[in-house]
C-alpha cells in the first residue's frame, strides 16, 4: 500500500474498521483526537460493536501486529484490541462493547463506578474511562453515544473515593515502609498515591480522564517528583516527613479543585 496522507490514512482505517461485522461506530482517540500529538504519535481507534465481536474479522484485514481475543486485556471495560502497524504507522485498535459502554454511562450518571487493574496504569482505571472516551474522542463513523456533561454525582463520589484511597496508600507507607527505610516500596507508594490523587483532583474539577499520560501535570502534582527524589538521601525520620509532605500537597490540590468548582 503506498504511503497515505494523514486524512486519507484515517479514512482508510475508519472505512475498514467500520465494515467489520457487528461494528456500529468508529472513533479516533488519544493524542490525535485532542490535538496534542507529535508526528510519530500512534493512531488510537475505538471500535464500538453490538453483540458478539470476532477478532478473527480484524485479523482478516491482514494488518501486521498482535490482536487479542475479547477480554484479552483483563476482561473488564478495557476489554482487548490490537497493536498494529499499518502503512508503516503504529495503530492501536480498542474493542468497546456498546452494551458495556451504555451500562457504564448509566452508572456514571448515578455516581457509581469501580476500579480495574490494567497494564501500564499505576492506579488502575475507573470504569467511567469508557464514558470519558465518548466525551473527548472524535467520532469517525456511526454515532456512538456521548455524555452531555461530567455528571455531578460522579464528580462528588469519584473525588472522594480516589482521595480516600490515596490517603490510605500514604498511611500504609508512612506506618510500614518509611520507618524501615524501604525506599523503593516507599517511592512506589508515593507514585501510586500521586496518581490516585490526580484522579481525585480532576474528578472534583469535572474533567474527564482517559489514561494516566500527563495526569500529574493536569492535576498540578508534578511537584511530587522532588519529594520522591529526596527519598534516596533521607534517613528514616526524614522519610516519614517526606510522606507527610506528599500528603499535605495532595490534600491541598484536592481541596483547591473542590473549591474552584463550588
Amino acid at each position: 500500500m503506498p504511503a497515505l496522507f494523514d486524512s486519507a490514512f484515517l479514512d482508510f482505517l475508519a472505512d475498514h474498521l467500520a465494515a467489520l461485522p457487528t461494528v456500529q461506530a468508529v472513533s479516533l482517540g488519544g493524542s490525535r483526537a485532542q490535538g496534542t500529538h507529535r508526528p510519530d504519535s500512534d493512531w488510537d481507534l475505538g471500535i464500538y460493536y453490538r453483540g458478539p465481536f470476532d477478532p478473527a474479522d480484524l485479523r482478516a484485514l491482514g494488518w501486521e501486529g498482535e490482536i487479542s481475543e475479547v477480554g484479552g486485556w483483563g476482561g473488564g471495560v478495557f476489554n482487548g484490541g490490537g497493536w498494529l502497524t499499518v502503512d508503516g504507522r503504529r495503530v492501536d485498535v480498542h474493542y468497546r462493547d456498546l452494551d458495556v459502554v451504555e451500562r457504564e454511562m448509566a452508572e456514571a450518571e448515578q455516581g457509581r463506578f469501580h476500579i480495574e487493574p490494567l497494564l501500564f496504569h499505576l492506579a488502575g482505571i475507573p470504569s467511567y474511562l469508557v464514558v470519558a472516551e465518548l466525551a473527548v474522542n472524535q467520532p469517525l463513523r456511526g454515532t456512538p453515544p456521548r455524555p452531555e456533561r461530567y455528571p455531578d454525582a460522579l464528580r462528588r463520589t469519584a473525588a472522594a473515593r480516589w482521595h480516600d484511597t490515596a490517603r490510605a496508600t500514604l498511611a500504609y507507607a508512612e506506618a510500614n515502609h518509611a520507618p524501615a527505610a524501604r525506599r523503593t516500596e516507599l517511592a512506589g507508594a508515593l507514585a501510586v498515591a500521586a496518581t490516585q490523587t490526580a484522579h481525585a483532583v480532576l474528578a472534583a474539577a469535572g474533567e474527564w480522564v482517559t489514561n494516566e499520560k500527563r495526569l500529574l501535570e493536569r492535576a498540578g502534582l508534578r511537584e511530587v517528583d522532588g519529594i520522591i527524589a529526596s527519598l534516596w538521601t533521607a534517613n528514616a525520620d526524614a522519610l516519614v516527613t517526606a510522606v507527610q509532605r506528599a500528603e499535605s500537597l495532595f490534600d491541598a490540590r484536592v481541596e483547591e479543585a473542590r473549591a474552584a468548582r463550588a
